[in-house]
């Protein structure tokens, strides 16, 4: 569908609302039916579609400042950017210190050595965040394949001294949760019991021998070993080479890890006209890894909430409540925003009535997701009629959830989120091949219109959304806590 199609079809949703609503709409219980200001949807919506705003801002950003991770040039750049950005859209911002990690990666070769069988192969390869440098001449050892952490601890002592290979089945977004422990923790429990490095499949749905990074976590003061991402291609031949007999593998890794490194958030808001105490949050993280130019991830979703704080600002009166965004630093390998903004926070946190984390890519929308107490369907369900022509006029599955929001988990704020498409998120998450062209401009400005109304819906409803119970187990806002994983939606 064109970008003037869906304008078109979302005016035409618009009239056609006093009459015939959607069937999710007709469902909705007869308590007591939100006024909703359907003309404001057009104020939003049409310029997020047609404007191109999302977009040539991305374009900025991932192009202009390009890789960000932690620490980096790059993170610093992005600040400044994101901070000069909404001041020119006359959204009030300022940052926010965070102490970050500063990672930084160097020289990076493997090679499969000759043997009887093969005369030998180049193995393409990155370092996972967090992994120590081998030795300047390298690494060599036979290598050992487990397919899971379980099958590794039932090694014992059979990987010392090797190289353990970590294989897996990922074949679909969905795969992520069931193998990011692999990649997160595995490096460290081979550690833990000798081997002198680590071979991780990438997480990925689609390769063109293309490793995908992502950090990988060692307790402090325990043992460490070299550790990399391998593309599937070469996990294919690894595996294959194996079962075929004893495999030497030669890895060098030339990454450090510097001193703790200065950095900030990004906040910016809008004060709400009523309840400017009341916060509706809507997040993404600034920083990317190294490779690539983080355009999926999260540079889509800095954008998305951007955007949708620019078209609110120029609505003719804002919101009821206050919409705040946060663009946080570390989230890749570390969440140091994350826990800073919760604890920076924590007095406000009981008035953050909701909660939002872009970090899933720049697909197409396709559905809201909450995590709310009871009612929270129905409270929102008058207000989804705007997203049916974007496709996103339905409630999702899954409960909404994010990284960096996941701190506020204990303050027991209510989330919400627009889901996108991320069946091809994983093709080159974490990868050189993270770019701007990988973005579909028409799939970014849908999302972006719908970040945009239902962020409007939340600071504008008569009501908040009930506050979830309390998690069984409290997320710990101090550190060192490890990262959660990311949901399968998302990283």
């Amino acid at each position: 569908m064109s970008v003037s199609a869906l304008v078109f079809s979302s005016s035409l949703a618009l009239k056609l609302l006093s009459g015939a609503a959607p069937a999710s709409a007709k469902s909705a219980p007869a308590a007591k039916p939100a006024v909703v200001p359907l003309s404001v949807s057009e104020k939003l919506v049409g310029p997020a579609l047609t404007e191109g705003h999302a977009y040539a801002r991305l374009a900025e950003l991932t192009d202009g400042i390009g890789p960000r991770l932690s620490g980096s040039e790059g993170a610093a750049a992005a600040v400044q950017w994101a901070l000069r950005s909404f001041q020119a859209d006359g959204v009030k911002a300022w940052t926010e210190s965070v102490k970050v990690p500063h990672w930084v990666r160097g020289e990076e070769r493997g090679e499969v050595l000759a043997s009887d069988t093969t005369r030998g192969h180049p193995l393409f390869l990155l370092a996972l965040g967090g992994s120590p440098p081998t030795a300047p001449e390298g690494l060599t050892a036979e290598v050992v394949e487990v397919s899971s952490l379980e099958a590794l601890t039932a090694l014992g002592d059979a990987v010392k001294g090797k190289i353990v290979f970590f294989n897996h089945t990922m074949a679909v977004a969905a795969d992520y949760g069931r193998f990011a422990g692999i990649r997160g923790r595995g490096p460290a429990q081979a550690a833990k019991q000798g081997a002198v490095g680590a071979l991780v499949r990438s997480l990925a749905t689609a390769s063109l021998r293309t490793p995908h990074t992502g950090s990988t976590r060692f307790e402090e003061g325990g043992p460490t070993v070299p550790a990399a991402s391998v593309t599937t291609e070469d996990a294919e031949l690894l595996h294959r080479l194996v079962a075929a007999g004893p495999v030497r593998v030669k890895m060098v890794l030339g990454c450090s890890e510097l001193p703790d490194a200065d950095s900030h958030n990004v906040v910016a808001e809008i004060r709400g006209r009523e309840k400017p105490d009341e916060v509706v949050l809507i997040g993404a993280h600034l920083d990317s890894w190294d490779v690539g130019t983080g355009a999926h991830d999260d540079g889509a979703g800095v954008v998305m909430v951007m955007e949708a704080a620019r078209l609110l600002k120029k609505l003719p009166q804002a919101p009821r409540r206050t919409v705040r965004v946060v663009l946080y630093m570390n989230e890749e390998n570390g969440l140091a925003g994350g826990r800073a903004y919760a604890q920076a926070h924590a007095a406000e946190l009981p008035r953050h009535v909701a909660a939002m984390e872009m970090d899933s890519g720049g697909g197409r929308p396709v559905g809201v997701s909450v995590r709310a107490g009871t009612g929270a369907q129905d409270a929102l369900r008058p207000w989804l009629p705007p997203l049916v022509a974007l496709g996103a006029a339905n409630f999702s599955t899954r409960e909404a959830g994010g990284a960096d929001i996941s701190p506020l988990l204990p303050a027991r704020v209510p989330f919400f989120g627009v889901e996108v498409d991320a069946s091809r998120y994983f093709d080159v998450h974490h990868t050189h091949a993270d770019t701007l062209d990988k973005v579909d401009p028409q799939d970014l400005a849908r999302s972006t219109a719908a970040v945009a109304w239902v962020t409007y819906a939340l600071a504008e409803m008569p009501q908040t959304l009930v506050r979830p119970e309390a998690p069984a187990t409290p997320f710990p806002v101090a550190p060192p806590a490890p990262t959660p994983p990311k949901s399968a939606a998302g990283h």
